[in-house]
């Protein structure tokens, strides 16, 4: 078998595995899409699971009349879209002073930012519930159940994975880019500014998406730290589909598909500055 034979085999091999790697990772989302479809009795009895020409299209309107599914998801985008806000301008300023200066334990404070990921979030729940309530009660500041008390937790809890993808990202831009910029004049704030941000635009943009994706389907600290469908996201309101006196797992189904779609979109328009911003320092530094 000569080496062209062999290396087209290989291709075509390796092709076959990354459709069935990406069918197997698609098959839920499109399991999703068709189970909503269906009425909750087909879905109760397995019905949903073969074909069918009455499609529910009506599952998509009733979801908004269910619950005020519309709140959970004007809920879900200010917070997020804070958070990201938040999140990325911290990440921008901290990678860049990780990335250029170096100061003392500089290198075990970059190891130490991206730790904090090794310890599992349950273990802050109760302690940050705690210290909540004791701030309310202590200045009669609310934390509990309102926008900026889980923006802050989120942001906290984003930050630190946020800082390591923009120093990554900064590391792999050279520095003489803005050592020729201070020479023509610029000061380090102005070669900031002029030079790095904008090359590091795909770098924001891979922080951006990964703190609102992280956040967008975040439960535990929005179920326990939320009380009312004021602040309430759209993971906590889903969940309301299937209670004590109903089981509505068509518009559940409906419900989880439309809120998958804001996630796709943010991806896809984003998916080339994202995979650029999250592998840029993969060589270099």
């Amino acid at each position: 078998m000569s080496t062209l034979v062999r290396k087209r085999a290989t291709h075509n091999v390796l092709n076959v595995v990354t459709w069935l790697f990406v069918l197997a990772n698609a098959f839920p989302i499109l399991w999703m899409v068709w189970t909503s479809l269906h009425s909750n009795d087909e879905i109760l009895s397995g019905v949903s699971g073969m074909a069918t020409t009455h499609f529910q299209w009506r599952n998509y309107v009733q979801l908004w009349q269910t619950i005020h599914f519309s709140g959970y998801f004007l809920n879900s985008l200010i917070i997020c879209g804070v958070t990201t806000i938040l999140a990325t301008t911290f990440a921008v300023m901290a990678g860049y002073a990780l990335a250029r200066y170096k100061f003392p334990g500089s290198g075990l404070f970059s190891m130490s930012v991206v730790s904090t990921q090794m310890i599992p979030g349950i273990l802050f729940l109760i302690p940050i519930y705690l210290l909540f309530w004791q701030v309310d009660k202590s200045i009669g500041l609310p934390m509990i159940n309102t926008y900026w008390g889980m923006i802050l937790i989120y942001t906290a809890f984003y930050t630190p994975m946020s800082i390591w993808i923009m120093r990554s990202f900064f590391v792999s831009v050279p520095r003489d880019l803005e050592e020729s910029a201070l020479i023509d004049g610029c000061t380090r704030f102005q070669a900031f500014r002029r030079v790095i941000l904008p090359l590091s635009a795909p770098g924001m943009i891979a922080t951006a998406v990964y703190v609102f994706l992280t956040a967008w389907d975040e439960l535990m600290f929005a179920w326990v730290m939320t009380t009312t469908s004021d602040v309430q996201t759209i993971p906590v309101g889903i969940r309301l589909y299937v209670g004590q006196y109903q089981n509505r797992f068509d518009l559940l189904m409906a419900a989880a598909a439309v809120s998958t779609l804001p996630v796709l979109v943010t991806f896809f328009l984003t998916q080339k500055y994202f995979i650029r911003g999250m592998t840029a320092g993969a060589v270099k530094g």
